[in-house]
């Protein structure tokens, strides 16, 4: 399960909350790394500095910041692969985010593309020979 989470909710971790991962590419401001509680921060998952600064939380640029977003991920899938896999085993997800709208923003498209991907069959790693 992947849920979200607000890094400036005023009530803290939700005690469910399971492993905890920011995923905004900048710190959120005013907050200590301690009072996040943090498994890790995945700066890299986030959209990059061009896209994020295009979309400006406009949301009249939502859909195409969805789009634009969604193929960021596709290009860097060693970024969000870890989460991914921690969902598969079945560990409950939090992605922690900044943004104050809480339904146009960086998060809310990552748990989309995750739980789009947990639908699918798990990718097979492939072996190489040696000769």
């Amino acid at each position: 399960m992947i849920q979200l989470q607000r890094v400036y909710d005023e009530h803290g971790p939700e005690p469910r909350a399971g492993t905890r991962f920011l995923v905004d590419r900048l710190w959120p401001r005013g907050r200590k790394k301690a009072d996040l509680h943090l498994d890790g921060w995945l700066r890299e998952v986030g959209p990059s500095t061009e896209l994020r600064r295009w979309f400006a939380h406009d949301v009249a640029r939502w859909d195409e910041f969805r789009r634009r977003y969604t193929r960021e991920l596709d290009a860097h899938h060693d970024a969000w692969e870890p989460l991914l896999e921690a969902a598969r085993q079945g560990r409950r997800i939090t992605l922690l985010y900044g943004a104050r709208d809480t339904e146009h923003n960086n998060a809310v498209v990552l748990k989309d593309y995750l739980e789009a991907r947990l639908k699918r069959p798990a990718r097979k790693k492939s072996r190489r020979t040696v000769h």
